[in-house]
Formats: structure tokens, C-alpha cells, sequence
């Protein structure tokens, strides 16, 4: 199976590093100083389950692309999705198949926008990983997991041959039938811990030693509910997972997008806050939400404003 992985950073490098390690057959699709970088330092992963040390992967650049791949997994942020988009178009054949392990649920509708519904499938990822200064892979946890299915629940042969081809990475897979359940869930949570990181600009632990863990569990409510009113309300199991792990006294817990606030970066704040509040039906229903949405809006103007004015 022909596997092109979009970016090498902390998802799509340490998920194709260790697909390459494993011997499978993977491309990664980067930019052209990525590739630089790549043929000069490889795919290195610092992680407790193992370190990678890949010299010279295979790698092309959007212009390079010549045929369709078997799999494209799609691991890029959701503000350089369009970009990404543009270059796998020359990827995509007939019998290709996207597995998308971004946050929220609008990637979806623009990847059938693009593509059609056939070609794409549900997926998500479970992984703490960051990219360092010298552009190291850093695993920061035990857990490395992946979750892909037909978005419909069914299981096809295609999504068999994925399962199988994945299982050899060395990671953990699961070949789901409730995908976008899976999906929701997981937005639940990533919309809750960067809802209420970056609105009080600290850990989990933090929040809770100065006696906010009433707005942590009144925002997770909030999301929770237009989960819910949106077909895929989450188990009682998935929610108090997240509810212990915003609340214990102590946790380390923090949103990425805190770490690019603070880095100054880009930020997923449309689709993983905004989306989610638009489709909740009336704004008024989630106050905390609404503020959190404002809050991000606001930095992502100021770091326009601010960005206009350095240029």
C-alpha cells in the first residue's frame, strides 16, 4: 500500500515514522525546506516507547507529485487545510482513500466538498507529540493511538486493508463502526481543554487551585449539549474522564492552542470553538462559549493588527 503522509511535524511524523520504521511504504508530503531538513537530519522521534532515527526519508513536494496514492493521511492544521487540499488534488485516484486527523468536524465537509464522499474517511488521533526547535518528533506520553472507520459505521474492504497496513506501525489502531461518535467526543474535550486554557491562560491544575473548576465543568456542559442537539451525545464515561482530568488538583493539563497563544502562533480557534458554537443552534444558550470565542477572536486580530503593522 502506497502511503503519502501530509507534513512531517509531531502528528504526521511520529505516526509515519514509525509506519516507515516498520517498512511500509510512505512518502511524506512537505514543503520544500521541510525537505531540506528531512534530507539533512531525517525523521528523528524522541519518545518512551521507543526512539526513531530515520535517515533520508522519501519525500515530494506538491509540485513532485506524479500518480494517486493507495492512503493519504492527512495530519495538517486546520488554517493550512487548504493548502493541503491543493496539493494532494494530484494524489487522489479512484481508489484512494483520506484519513483526516484533524479536530472539529469542518474538515470533513470541505474535504467531500472537494473530493466526494467516497474517497473520505472518519479519523482521529489520541497523542501528546511536539516538534522542537531542531526539529525533533517529541512524544510526550505513553499513548499513541488511531482511530479511523467508514463514516457511515460500516466496515469495507478498503478500511480492512487500511486496519491491517496500520497495525504493523507499531502504534495503537482501531478499525471503528461509530466513528463520528469517536469524532464528537474527542471535540467535546479538545473544545473544552482549549476553551478554558486559553481563557484563563493556564494548566488544568492551575485553574483548579484557584477555584475555577465550576466554570471548567459549566463549560464542558456547554459542549456536551451541542453534542447532544447534534445527534452524538457523549457517554457518561467520556465525560467523566474529562471531567477528572480538567479537575484534579495538580494536572498538568494544557491545550496546544495555549502553547501557540503564548508562542504567539496561528491558532484552530474557528474549528474547533466556532464551528461548534454555530452549530449549536442559539448563541445564548452557551454564554461561557461565547466568551471563550470572543476571547481567541480577539488575539487572532491582534496578532493580525500587530503583524500588519511589522510588515
Amino acid at each position: 500500500m502506497r502511503i503519502l503522509v501530509v507534513g512531517a511535524g509531531a502528528i504526521g511524523g511520529y505516526f509515519g515514522g514509525r509506519l516507515l520504521a516498520a517498512g511500509r511504504d510512505v512518502t511524506f508530503l512537505v514543503r520544500p525546506r521541510r525537505a531540506e531538513l528531512l534530507a539533512q537530519g531525517g525523521v528523528v522521534v524522541r519518545s518512551q516507547l521507543g526512539d526513531l532515527d530515520l535517515p533520508n526519508p522519501p519525500t515530494v513536494t506538491a509540485d513532485g507529485i506524479r500518480d494517486s496514492f493507495d492512503l493519504i493521511i492527512l495530519s495538517c492544521k486546520a488554517y493550512d487545510l487548504d493548502g493541503a487540499i491543493e496539493a494532494i488534488a494530484p494524489a487522489v485516484g479512484p481508489e484512494t482513500s483520506i484519513l483526516p486527523l484533524l479536530n472539529g468536524m469542518a474538515h470533513i465537509d470541505r474535504l467531500v466538498e472537494r473530493f466526494g464522499e467516497k474517497p473520505v474517511l472518519g479519523g482521529l488521533c489520541v497523542i501528546s507529540t511536539s516538534l522542537a526547535q531542531d526539529g525533533h518528533i517529541i512524544h510526550h506520553n505513553d499513548l499513541h493511538f488511531l482511530a479511523f472507520g467508514e463514516r457511515d459505521g460500516s466496515v469495507s474492504y478498503r478500511t480492512e486493508a487500511v486496519a491491517a497496513e496500520l497495525g504493523l506501525g507499531g502504534f495503537d489502531v482501531k478499525l471503528s463502526t461509530e466513528i463520528l461518535q469517536g469524532m464528537w467526543e474527542k471535540w467535546v474535550f479538545i473544545a473544552n481543554a482549549a476553551g478554558i486554557t486559553c481563557l484563563m491562560r493556564a494548566a488544568a491544575g492551575d485553574i483548579a487551585a484557584a477555584g475555577g473548576n465550576y466554570l471548567t465543568i459549566a463549560l464542558l456542559e456547554e459542549c456536551r449539549t451541542i453534542a447532544t442537539r447534534s445527534g452524538f451525545p457523549p457517554s457518561e464515561e467520556s465525560i467523566e474522564r474529562a471531567r477528572k482530568m480538567f479537575t484534579e488538583a495538580g494536572s498538568p493539563l494544557m491545550a496546544s492552542m495555549l502553547r501557540d497563544v503564548e508562542r504567539g502562533g496561528p491558532i484552530e480557534a474557528e474549528p474547533i470553538i466556532g464551528d461548534l458554537l454555530r452549530r449549536g443552534g442559539d448563541p445564548e444558550d452557551y454564554p461561557l462559549l461565547r466568551i471563550v470565542n470572543v476571547h481567541l477572536k480577539a488575539y487572532e486580530a491582534r496578532r493580525a493588527r500587530e503583524g500588519s503593522a511589522a510588515g
